[in-house]
């Protein structure tokens, strides 16, 4: 009988995906494998939505964003109904087992179907690098040079009209990319959902950047911080300055992916391929001090990944 394996990607989209299935299908196919990839994420899975990977179909894919199988939520799999079904339609593949690419959904996933007997290796991709125990995930250097390249746009336009600018950045929970962000693009101020927001002091100091005769002023705040509007017109109230609001919004999630970004990727799919082929599964690929380790999948998800404070001082301390 042929050995088989499955890829997926799932939840939100993040660049470099498929340079991990590119990975995971020239490795597995290397390794004597069929290759299935699922559809549309998990709704493919339970809608019998699948095709056939060969090294020829994954060609010239390594340079794109997004991802060649389409990705989704699905909400059924948080249901004993959907995930029974979706055990049931993995056993009726035949897969000696399935690489999960995607965020926090996506692990919650595959622990679910690992603790059902599915062999699972997860694969952390998320643009918020939020998943605890990888110390980067892929998409993140990609969409973190993105929002840099937007700033160092908008500083043009802010310099040219004396103007505050708020740069909303992605992160619905968590503040790690706005965190970098700010540091990358010299920003004044960071405002992110871990930290407590004091607008009277920011506002203040914003004040003052304009009495030093700084032309541009910029504040990085991540979406879950609340809103960014409100928190322009609050900025604008008590200063009497000019603040603009951009939102750079799904451009983080797409374009093509960094060298670094399409590395990451290739060796998280790789070692994942590995992993399944020497009997090991229900573990998470990381990233840990330069090393690609795996770890337990359980361990991942029970774990709280904290942000670097010390980084929010080194950006106040440089915004002199």
């Amino acid at each position: 009988m042929s050995k088989k394996l499955a890829v997926i990607t799932s939840g939100g989209d993040a660049p470099g995906m498929n340079a991990a299935v590119r990975a995971i299908v020239r490795r597995g196919v290397g390794l004597g494998y069929d290759m299935i990839g699922i559809r549309r994420g998990f709704r493919g899975l339970l809608e019998d939505d699948f095709v056939t990977l060969t090294t020829r179909s994954v060609s010239r894919i390594i340079n794109l964003g997004g991802t060649i199988l389409h990705t989704g939520r699905c909400p059924e799999m948080k249901t004993e109904t959907g995930l029974n079904r979706a055990v049931r339609m993995i056993k009726e593949l035949n897969v000696d087992g399935i690489v999960v690419i995607g965020g926090d959904g996506s692990l919650a996933a595959g622990n679910a179907l690992s603790k059902s007997g599915v062999k699972v290796i997860n694969i952390p991709a998320s643009i918020d690098n939020d998943i605890y125990g990888t110390d980067e995930t892929i998409g993140y250097d990609t969409a973190l040079n993105t929002a840099v390249d937007a700033i160092d746009n908008i500083r043009d336009t802010a310099t040219s009209h004396d103007r505050i600018f708020v740069v909303e950045i992605m992160g619905r929970e968590h503040g790690f990319l706005t965190l970098d962000v700010g540091l990358a693009a010299g920003c004044e101020f960071v405002v992110v959902p871990e930290m407590p927001l004091n607008v009277e002091e920011i506002a203040s100091e914003l004040q003052k950047g304009k009495e030093k005769g700084k032309t541009s002023e910029i504040v990085a705040f991540a979406e879950g911080a609340g809103s960014s509007e409100e928190f322009a017109a609050k900025i604008a109230q008590l200063t009497g300055l000019e603040v603009r609001v951009s939102i750079l919004g799904y451009i983080q999630r797409g374009g093509r992916p960094t060298a670094r970004t399409r590395i990451l990727a290739s060796q998280f799919g790789s070692l994942a391929v590995e992993l399944l082929d020497a009997g090991q599964s229900n573990l998470l690929v990381c990233l840990e001090d330069g090393k690609i380790i795996s770890r337990p999948i359980s361990e991942a998800i029970a774990g709280h990944k904290q942000l670097n404070k010390m980084q929010c001082e080194l950006i106040n301390k440089l915004s002199v």
